[in-house]
């Protein structure tokens, strides 16, 4: 499809400067423009690329300012980077908006479906499922019995939901991702490992997207919860019983134990693990593969390391680490000197 500059400053709110009738059929960075793209510049970096990008659009911010001539036609807003992201997500819809039930899938006679579905190949729809309207089911995914799916709810394809869970609206699951295996737990005794069974469920809220591969484990008892508007990259790990708060983030490799409750807006940077039944504060960012063995209760911290340290003792603290063998040499020639 085309669209005209005219059209997309009407989208995304913008003011056009220079050709009102450019018109685009594909998104391009803008180092690589050609004509008949779009692009944007928000970081400065990128600046010196909007005097030489083929692009035939490129959206910038209000307060940018030309030092020379630029030959794409360009709309103004409050936020490029913004303004390309709601274009990106008309784009994926467009290029997505695939439509009807393949009769290569199966659907069990007890379950409800909305309307305007897309269920492609092998999908399988166990009992008693109940899915909402607009949503898009891919080939290959498995939807367990007595589950419920709300609107516009996408699952691509390899997605396993169990029986027994609940997913919101607006959601979006990636690639292989698994809602509901057992949790992680036994009884541990003379007679040798007993599993215990896991009889709890996972409930979704709206709003939320996994990427590929993560998996929620249900709960042993009651539900396994991530709330409204939580983000989860690749292969994150929530364990039993967890709970994961409001439009918290979390990047990939993490792995959260039973039972933790993790707060609202949390920033959790990759390779994160968290040890069972601790309690992370709201506003709490980690970065990168910080190890956290205690409950961090003091909100809006943030935390490196292994054990987890707040950022301004860790960084006092690795100059310490980094000459560790030169100190510990020094005490042990002091203490020979007292001898």
């Amino acid at each position: 499809m085309k669209f005209s500059a005219a059209q997309i400053s009407q989208l995304v709110g913008g003011q056009i400067e220079g050709d009102p009738e450019a018109s685009i059929q594909s998104v391009s960075r803008i180092e690589e423009g050609k004509p008949g793209s779009i692009s944007f510049l928000s970081n400065p970096v990128y600046t010196h690329y909007i005097y030489t990008t083929e692009a035939s659009i490129v959206i910038v911010n209000k307060s940018f300012v030309a030092e020379h001539p630029v030959k794409s036609t360009l709309i103004r807003v409050e936020s490029a980077e913004v303004a390309f992201a709601k274009l990106l997500a008309l784009y994926n819809q467009i290029k997505d908006n695939k439509s009807g039930i393949s009769k290569q899938c199966f659907i069990a006679g007890t379950a409800s479906l909305g309307s305007n579905l897309y269920i492609g190949e092998y999908a399988y729809i166990g009992e008693n499922v109940r899915i909402g309207n607009n949503c898009k089911i891919h080939p290959q995914v498995y939807i367990g019995d007595n589950t419920t799916i709300g609107d516009n709810t996408v699952l691509y394809p390899g997605v396993k939901i169990y029986s027994d869970n609940i997913i919101g609206s607006n959601c979006i699951f990636h690639a292989g991702t698994v809602i509901g295996s057992d949790g992680f737990r036994f009884a541990v005794g003379a007679e040798g490992n007993n599993k215990i069974p896991q009889i709890g469920n996972v409930v979704v809220e709206d709003d939320v997207e996994m990427g590929a591969n993560c998996t929620i484990d249900r709960a042993t008892l009651g539900s396994t919860i991530i709330r409204k508007g939580v983000k989860f990259d690749n292969q994150i790990h929530v364990a039993h019983n967890c709970e994961v708060g409001e439009h918290t983030y979390i990047a990939a490799g993490t792995g959260i134990a039973g039972s933790c409750k993790i707060g609202k807006n949390c920033l959790i940077s990759g390779n994160c693990s968290i040890a069972p039944h601790l309690t992370i504060a709201d506003n709490t960012s980690m970065g990168g593969a910080t190890g956290v063995s205690r409950s961090l209760t003091k909100p809006g911290l943030s935390y490196l390391g292994s054990p987890a340290m707040e950022v301004s003792k860790f960084r006092r603290s690795i100059v310490y680490f980094r000459n560790f063998e030169e100190i510990v040499a020094r005490i042990t020639k002091l203490e020979k000197n007292k001898v």
